[in-house]
């Protein structure tokens, strides 16, 4: 007998999870179909987002968090967004071998995606993996991103609460303060704050935190928590404030403010890279882009006129 994978989905059967994933990352058209059933059963689950430079320790953090998690009886979907491999696109599977104590616990469902070329920390998959977690009745999806450095900002329009992870010692704080990932931080996370410097770190964030609040006139304060994840130190505090997050978002209304754009822009997405698709499947056929890598190539013509000549194809002209 077919499977079938919405209801198995639905049921929470691991398998069922696993491979629809799979369908996904390879944009398999097995995968729709099964998306769109599940769909009116997504939006129940809590998204928290984990991201900031490589080394900072997120793994490790994730992991214990989890397990605090666990153990207040919350259900985690795991989305751990690995580096893909040069050779077969694949992910690198680093984040599992930090995570192995949960891989025994059905309460726990952990996946590594490749980034696949994809920029700002995601996979491109990413949202469909945690729509599948959301309906499979995991409370919490825990998307951990590659660790991209500061360009990393496309989680905090996936995530509900996005944590940011922070470590002493890691050159110029204050510069890396001014780029774009800290200031998409609900809650900061000093990890390793055994180190030395962690206390000036945790002053200086905090003077940073204080200065945004006021120019921005921010109603959240993100707090500045402190962890030694290898330790299992602190782990209990951060998820204090997350919860913390999730109740002012709901209590002053910003919840759905951030779900209704997080839908817009997923929506644009989709029919960005559904368009993408269609015309790479017709400028494949009968090799018409090799056609016009050659002239460009051979400078007949410039690359300019091709993209506008394409487009010209697909849309009607503006009036």
């Amino acid at each position: 007998m077919t499977m079938n994978y919405a209801d198995e989905i639905l049921k929470g059967s691991p398998l069922a999870v696993s491979r629809v994933i799979t369908w996904l990352e390879n944009e398999d058209e097995r995968a729709r179909p099964c998306i769109e059933a599940i769909y009116p059963h997504t939006g129940n689950a809590y998204i928290v987002g984990i991201t900031g430079s490589p080394g900072t320790g997120k793994s490790t953090l994730t992991d214990g968090l989890t397990w605090q998690m666990r153990q207040r009886d919350l259900t985690v979907g795991i989305v751990a967004v690995d580096p893909s491999s040069p050779f077969t696109g694949g992910a690198l599977l680093g984040d599992r071998i930090r995570m192995t104590r949960h891989s025994a616990d059905p309460g726990v469902f952990m996946r590594s995606m490749a980034t696949r070329g994809a920029l700002g920390g995601l996979a491109q998959f990413t949202q469909g993996a945690t729509k599948v977690l959301d309906a499979s009745g995991k409370n919490i999806v825990i998307i951990e991103t590659v660790g991209v450095g500061q360009d990393e900002v496309d989680i905090m329009r996936v995530a509900d609460t996005t944590c940011v992870v922070l470590v002493p010692g890691m050159g110029d704080v204050i510069q890396s303060m001014k780029a774009g990932i800290m200031e998409i931080a609900d809650i900061y996370v000093i990890n390793k704050s055994d180190r030395p410097g962690a206390d000036q770190l945790y002053s200086e964030v905090m003077f940073r935190v204080a200065q945004d609040v006021h120019m921005h006139n921010r109603k959240w304060v993100p707090p500045v928590v402190k962890t030694v994840a290898v330790e299992g130190k602190g782990e209990d505090d951060l998820l204090d404030a997350i919860m913390a997050h999730r109740k002012y978002l709901e209590e002053s209304g910003d919840f759905m403010v951030k779900r209704r754009e997080r839908t817009r822009q997923e929506t644009l997405q989709m029919i960005h890279h559904e368009l993408f698709r269609v015309i790479r499947q017709r400028l494949d056929r009968n090799s018409r882009i090799e056609v016009m890598v050659g002239a460009i190539m051979e400078h007949k013509v410039n690359p300019y006129k091709i993209v506008e000549k394409v487009v010209s194809e697909w849309l009607p002209a503006s009036k």
